[in-house]
């Protein structure tokens, strides 16, 4: 278990860094659309000097990424919306990123809450075993069958680099634009009320 631990650690900045380990806060963003709430809650991890291409080559082989560090990314909506032009029912819902080669991200919305610390760290801390944590190297084998969405996310260039990897929303006519943000790449995609 240890081995399996040190390499998974590796993966994009440490950002499966144990829980002891974490050294960036939470982060927390919300909009609303359609007066209905949609909120994200994920890790920060940082690049401290590090090229994110140099990161994104230490993927599993499927280019899944958690969209963030440690526990699982969620996303909360309060009502039905259209994210990408794909329809999100109301729910609870995991949060990955699909890396591509050539910067071709896609933002996937996935049913599955990830996995209790617990049954992956045997050493996990007593307040830490029962907190979901995503799935890092088996995701297309366990919960691919989940998803509810996958949609492409545009890419372009941040005004300045951010070495925080950072979720925001900003209003955007009727809905929002979800904004993913690293280093000096930004990716983007709109959120819609659902019709």
């Amino acid at each position: 278990m240890s081995k399996r631990l040190a390499c998974l650690a590796t993966v994009l900045a440490a950002s499966v860094a144990l829980p002891a380990l974490a050294q960036n806060p939470r982060g927390a963003a919300s909009t609303s659309v359609a007066g209905k709430k949609l909120a994200v809650d994920y890790g920060r991890p940082a690049l401290k000097g590090r090229a994110l291409d140099e990161l994104l080559k230490q993927l599993p082989p499927d280019r899944m990424w958690r969209a963030g560090e440690n526990q699982v990314t969620t996303m909360s909506l309060d009502g039905d919306v259209l994210i990408g032009g794909k329809k999100v029912p109301a729910g609870k819902y995991s949060v990955y990123v699909h890396a591509g080669e050539g910067n071709q991200w896609d933002l996937v919305v996935n049913r599955d809450l990830g996995v209790a610390l617990g049954t992956i760290w045997a050493q996990a801390p007593e307040n830490m075993k029962n907190e979901p944590w995503p799935h890092l190297s088996d995701y297309t084998k366990a919960i691919a069958s989940e998803e509810v969405a996958r949609v492409p996310l545009k890419a372009g260039k941040a005004s300045g680099p951010a070495d925080l990897f950072t979720i925001a929303f900003t209003p955007a006519g009727s809905g929002s634009t979800l904004t993913l943000s690293w280093g000096e790449q930004v990716w983007t995609t709109d959120v819609q009320p659902a019709k």
